[in-house]
């Protein structure tokens, strides 16, 4: 008959705590549920998951457009690498019984340093102008020391 009480108090003691467990947690899961609500609708009380999903969309459609932009810009950025976008003059005196600097040299290169450089040699009884292509910086034909400067000034340039 002991054994019969002491089963029947332990149950009870058990029955007892299980109880209270289930009391702390019931209290912990109303706390947890009433963050997840709160968090559900915490932005004009829309839903978190209708946001995500909109915002989810929107990136996905920037993503198509910047694919598109840069399926466009690859050609544009190689046509204008091929450009001429660099010029570089200079001025100098030909010769001494020239009164001022009226010949120059003028270089219009492109990013990979190609293009071409004039020259124009000016004296009392004429003047004459010279063009030399340029490819990758250098020339074919020999170069005067101010064409080799503004051809060196025009590859100096910021590149893309």
């Amino acid at each position: 008959m002991s054994m019969n009480w002491l089963a029947i108090g332990v149950l009870a003691f058990l029955t007892v705590m299980l109880l209270i467990i289930k009391i702390f947690l019931y209290s912990k899961m109303k706390k947890f549920q009433a963050s997840y609500i709160s968090l559900q609708t915490f932005m004009d009380g829309q839903q978190m998951d209708v946001l995500l999903d909109k915002y989810i969309q929107k990136v996905s459609d920037l993503e198509q457009n910047l694919e598109k932009c840069n399926e466009r810009l690859d050609p544009i950025e190689i046509k204008l690498r091929a450009s001429i976008d660099r010029a570089e003059i200079q001025r100098f005196r030909a010769f001494e019984d020239v009164g001022s600097d009226l010949s120059f040299a003028v270089a219009f290169l492109n990013q990979e340093g190609d293009g071409l450089v004039l020259s124009s040699i000016h004296s009392r009884e004429e003047a004459r102008i010279y063009a030399k292509p340029i490819s990758g910086g250098q020339s074919q034909y020999s170069l005067s020391d101010e064409e080799k400067d503004v051809v060196l000034k025009a590859m100096n340039g910021k590149k893309i």
